[in-house]
């Protein structure tokens, strides 16, 4: 009804809008858009209300955003339409009128109709709604009723009650980001250092009645010249962020994605340089702007609570001559005191950990440890004053994480390690890693803290039983700081890592065995995880190699405390409790043969068998029960199976051994997410299809996997699987396991089953997988007893990648011994220990290998 009278108007309305886009891509000036696009919209609603007025007496004012001023291209257009009292019947048409034109003109408008006295309500309701009316900007009507509705809210307002609110609301905000402006794909809007933040603190200077923009609280003593001029270029950097990405997407769009990274970066005109992706120069800078918003919010915030909540009574305690304590927080007694003296950046870090009644640095304090941040030099570096407090940071019981990430915010930390500056915003597309490099290893430093904490005791039982005993454990975090600190330059960061560490141990004293230890942890960080992962701990020749690697006991402890805190430094996904185990088990196999028993495959054979035939009696069952199980079993079974599987197999096997119908069992593993599943059939055609099939349509990740088939002909295979995300009731999963798979074996077995039409269908990887592939790559060699052939793969992880490399194993009549798999986020880095006779032919082969890399590459796609 209302298109035909706003058709002139909305073409006039595109026009403008193309023509303001137009200016701003010939000169870059966010601020020209955003003022652009918002007299435009104000000129286009002015006109729209002459087509379709307001009630008598009511005025149309824009709010939020809008009402501030700034207009994004595909934002939401926030109206307020004030009435006098409350709307009448005809006064709701109009109003009906008025917002369905809006629509028709292509606005899409966020609008409220209220009154002064539902406006008052609303407010003191909710914190949002008060600052959306602060901003609150006259467009058509009645300008007195605005005007009262101003007077009426700043009288109402309770300027510490807003404070106390709005940072309640960031500190929460912030939470839903992690607390972290270094996430791979930043909310450049809403994430902890993005444009919230800085709205935030203009809507409590306008509140405390310092002005509305940044030049007039720069004229307060709120913010001095360099600060001022800081924090125009970050704001400036995200309001054009934020408009690319609205043009880039043609939406509202507000989130850095990876696909639409490289885009960005097109269209910033960055170009690749040495190991650097187009892509990672535009997010250096994305992460630049958000680290000094996160440095100057953080003081002006503060600078802010000194100032809406004045202590002109608060005592002032002595600390020494350069500090003292100030309503809780530390002071440095002379606004001057870090540039004549840059010694005492590192001392007023050791005074907060070394008082624990501090709470904080007061703004006085920040302020000028961020202005004196230049100080940090090469001479600063070398001093041996310097360079023996930044270890006894390191060394106290308390404060440690606190201090890195405040010494990284300042940007003193990036100073003082010229190559912990390198990596500082430098993004992973490993596909696994969730933050940027050098906030992955605060994490790392934070999760070996955790460790030492009573508190946190029941997270990593073993762990912080293990650190309690270590000797020195602040080496560990000397480690961590090293361990990732050569990415992104090419070649192994593992060995250039160990090169750096070495050398910052010389310059701080380090040396003798604490020395060698922390570089042989940033050599062989990655060492235990790949072990415990990709290798069978069930050979004790991988147990003998991975001893000799680590030589004691204190070497073992410090890899395996580095490697659970690396790992679930990662990514809050990619640690499970599976992976707990593995490293939990090649710990204490370790530690057995450093403690002087080198046992040999017949040692462990017949121990293994004792200790799984203790516990079968304990089940009540007799010796030749057992046996008649035992004897279809060779010596690789016992071998490739712990004690409590081989018991647990015999408990539910042993009367059943020539079952014709399928036996398929499942239990919990400990308290974890993960199920241990085991199937005892006879021996059909595509077994392992069969069973990747059904994993794989239940959405059941599979860890592990151990395909065995007996002396008379009879599968027993045992599979570690992990649930959905969202499924917790393990022991009901475990039970449907079995129930379910048990049929479809029976199917399988009767030629019953029929394949759903859509199985065929391969489901894509994540979309962070499709924007930073991983190129596939298959490594086949015979193992060395050349009894068997090692099948590698590395590739982005989707959905059904085990069935759809079973399906290959199965059409080249390939029989699979064993399989560990390994997911790191989206990568999946697969072992499968495989035999078969077209292995031992070389065209073959090669076949094989292709339909593999086939396989690989559709999961890349």
């Amino acid at each position: 009804m209302h298109a035909p009278t706003v058709v002139p108007l909305r073409n006039q309305l595109a026009e403008r809008r193309s023509e303001a886009i137009k200016s701003f891509r010939e000169k870059l000036r966010p601020e020209l858009l955003l003022t652009a696009l918002r007299r435009i919209t104000d000129q286009t609603l002015r006109e729209l209300v002459r087509l379709h007025p307001l009630p008598a007496g009511a005025v149309l004012a824009a709010v939020g955003g809008y009402g501030r001023g700034e207009l994004y291209p595909y934002s939401d257009v926030d109206v307020l339409i004030l009435l006098r009292e409350p709307p009448g019947p005809g006064d709701t048409l109009m109003i009906e009128s008025l917002v369905a034109a809006m629509w028709d003109l292509g606005i899409e408008p966020g609008h409220s109709v209220r009154t002064i006295e539902d406006c008052q309500r609303e407010a003191a309701n909710d914190i949002t709604v008060e600052t959306a009316l602060m901003e609150a900007r006259w467009l058509v009507g009645d300008k007195a009723l605005l005007a009262t509705l101003g007077e009426v809210m700043r009288n109402q307002m309770d300027v510490q009650t807003f404070f106390q609110a709005k940072r309640a609301e960031m500190q929460q905000r912030h939470a839903r980001h992690q607390d972290t402006p270094y996430a791979l794909e930043p909310n450049c809007k809403e994430a902890p250092g993005g444009m919230r933040d800085l709205q935030v603190i203009l809507w409590l200077a306008q509140a405390a009645g310092l002005g509305r923009t940044w030049r007039e609280v720069a004229r307060t003593d709120l913010l001095t010249a360099a600060e001022f001029r800081a924090l125009r270029r970050a704001d400036m950097a995200f309001k054009r962020l934020r408009i690319e990405l609205h043009l880039l997407t043609g939406r509202r769009e507000d989130r850095v994605l990876f696909d639409l990274q490289p885009g960005l970066a097109a269209i910033y005109g960055f170009e690749a340089v040495k190991n650097r992706r187009p892509s990672e120069l535009l997010m250096q800078r994305y992460y630049w702007a958000a680290r000094v918003v996160s440095q100057l919010s953080t003081i002006l915030l503060q600078s802010l609570e000194e100032l809406l909540f004045p202590s002109p009574d608060a005592q002032v305690h002595i600390i020494d001559d350069d500090f003292c304590m100030v309503r809780g927080r530390l002071d440095i007694r002379r606004e001057d005191g870090f540039e004549r003296n840059p010694a005492l950046l590192f001392r007023a870090f050791l005074v907060m950990q070394e008082r624990p009644e501090l709470l904080g640095m007061s703004a006085q304090t920040l302020r000028a440890m961020w202005h004196a941040r230049r100080r940090i030099d090469s001479q600063f570096r070398q001093n041996p004053i310097n360079r023996h407090q930044f270890i006894q940071i390191l060394q106290q019981p308390r404060g440690i994480v606190h201090a890195l990430r405040r010494m990284t915010m300042l940007n003193i930390l990036p100073r003082y390690l010229p190559v912990f500056r390198h990596i500082v915003g430098q993004m992973q597309h490993d596909l696994f890693h969730a933050y940027t490099v050098d906030q992955h290893i605060l994490m790392v430093v934070r999760n070996l803290r955790r460790f030492t904490m009573p508190e946190h005791a029941q997270e990593y039982p073993l762990a912080s039983q293990l650190i309690a005993d270590f000797d020195g454990n602040w080496l560990l975090y000397v480690a961590a700081l090293f361990h990732d600190i050569a990415k992104g330059r090419g070649g192994d960061h593992s060995e250039l890592g160990a090169i750096e560490v070495r050398r910052f141990c010389q310059d701080h004293g380090i040396d003798g065995d604490d020395a060698e230890l922390v570089e042989f942890l940033v050599r062989q960080h990655l060492t235990m995880s790949m072990v415990a992962q990709k290798r069978d701990l069930s050979d004790p020749d991988v147990i003998r190699d991975f001893a000799y690697c680590v030589r004691d006991e204190r070497h073992l402890t410090a890899l395996y405390l580095l490697t659970v805190a690396d790992i679930r430094g990662t990514s809050p996904t990619v640690w499970n409790s599976w992976k707990g185990k593995l490293l939990e088990n090649l710990y204490r196999l370790t530690l057995t043969v450093l403690g002087g028993s080198q046992p040999d495959t017949r040692t462990v054979l017949a121990q293994r068998k004792e200790i799984a035939a203790n516990e079968i009696r304990l089940m009540g069952l007799r010796d030749e029960s057992r046996e008649v199980f035992w004897s279809q079993l060779d010596i690789a079974y016992f071998l490739r199976h712990e004690a409590s599987e081989i018991a647990w197999h015999t408990r539910h096997l042993y009367y059943r051994v020539n079952s014709p119908d399928p036996v398929v069992k499942a239990r919990v593993m400990g308290q974890s997410e993960a199920l241990q599943v085991m199937v005892y059939t006879q021996d059909i055609k595509e077994l392992f299809v069969t069973i990747c099939r059904y994993f794989d349509q239940r959405a059941l990740s599979i860890q592990d996997a151990r395909i065995h088939t007996t002396h008379h002909g009879w599968a027993l295979d045992s599979f570690v699987v992990l649930l959905p995300p969202h499924e917790k009731d393990l022991r009901s999963y475990a039970s449907l396991v079995e129930h379910e798979l048990n049929e479809r074996l029976r199917q399988a077995r009767d030629n019953t089953y029929q394949r759903p039409q859509n199985a065929s269908e391969r489901r894509t990887g994540s979309r962070r997988s499709r924007v930073f592939p991983i190129i596939p790559n298959v490594e086949l060699q015979p193992d060395e007893r050349s009894t068997s052939w090692r099948l590698s793969v590395t590739a982005s992880d989707r959905p059904g990648l085990l069935y759809s490399l079973a399906e290959v194993f199965a059409a080249h009549s390939i029989n699979l011994k064993m399989a560990k798999v390994l997911t790191l986020g989206d990568r999946a880095e697969d072992i499968f220990i495989i035999e078969g006779d077209v292995l031992g032919h070389p065209r073959a082969q090669l076949q094989f290998e292709r339909d593999i890399l086939a396989t690989l590459d559709s999961a890349s796609n």
